[in-house]
């Protein structure tokens, strides 16, 4: 299993001592932490609201097909080591104030939560029409505002890119990057469809402690293996990180070498981390 999830993380994300959302009524409003407990989602001790525990309880069984791909995501369900939140409308006003407060507490939690992974879900209400690349925009159009609403607290982690053309890009938020894989009702790609738009934020120091444990590569070879049979093709996409930019997988969308991030970010070296 590799060393203690608390003891690895120690020193490797740099986050404030509070969140420094708690005080915004729009993220306090918009606010929607879901824990499993023994198979029920709790949003703060109690049932989480009906639609959160419906869109969450679809995504669960998208992730527990026998045949669904990616091995990670199985440990996720099966460890119940995620957290998961149901907000407004994808790169909303509501939804980036709700999703910035939880993904910065999910940031605080993330030492103590045990498990081979560790995962922030976030799904939205809509849109619901999307074409791939529509769906593409949204999606680092939410990763922007994030980046705008976290601006004054953070700075982006050392240990990566804030440039998306740079094969050791990830998306920092909070002091820790992630890799980020988003699921919409436009994919064409099975293992990234769902009806509700939904981005997953995958902890990156998971993966570099799996390759210093030299067990990266197996599983990503599993992983691909897995999704060549179900798809009747190896994905082009699925590519290593430091090989190309992992910002070109975020959206699932196949895409040319010419490709460039709709979007940019800076280091925030102001910020009062």
């Amino acid at each position: 299993m590799g060393a203690p999830v608390s003891a690895w993380y120690v020193g490797r994300v740099n986050t404030l001592a509070a969140n420094p959302f708690t005080n915004s009524p729009i993220a306090i409003e918009n606010s929607c932490y879901g824990v499993v407990q023994n198979d029920e989602l709790l949003v703060d001790g109690q049932p989480a609201p009906r639609q959160a525990g419906e869109v969450h309880n679809a995504l669960r069984a998208v992730l527990r097909d026998p045949e669904f791909p990616c091995l990670g995501a199985k440990s996720l369900m099966n460890q119940a080591s995620y957290r998961f939140g149901f907000y407004p409308e994808l790169a909303s006003d509501e939804a980036t104030a709700g999703l910035a407060h939880d993904l910065a507490r999910f940031v605080e939690e993330r030492p103590s939560i045990e498990g081979e992974f560790a995962s922030f879900i976030a799904s939205f209400s809509g849109p619901k029409v999307l074409t791939p690349k529509g769906f593409e925009q949204t999606l680092w159009d939410q990763l922007a505002r994030l980046h705008e609403t976290g601006k004054p607290y953070y700075r982006w982690n050392a240990a990566v890119s804030s440039d998306p053309s740079d094969p050791a890009f990830s998306f920092s938020f909070a002091g820790q990057p992630f890799f980020v894989v988003g699921l919409s009702p436009a994919s064409e790609h099975w293992a990234r469809s769902f009806p509700w738009p939904t981005l997953v934020f995958n902890d990156h120091f998971q993966f570099e402690r799996l390759r210093e444990e030299q067990r990266f590569e197996r599983l990503r070879d599993a992983i691909r293996d897995r999704d060549a049979a179900l798809h009747g093709e190896e994905n082009a996409m699925l590519a290593d990180y430091g090989t190309h930019s992992e910002a070109r997988q975020y959206a699932g969308r196949k895409v040319g070498p010419k490709w460039k991030c709709p979007v940019h970010f800076d280091r925030n070296e102001e910020a009062n981390a």
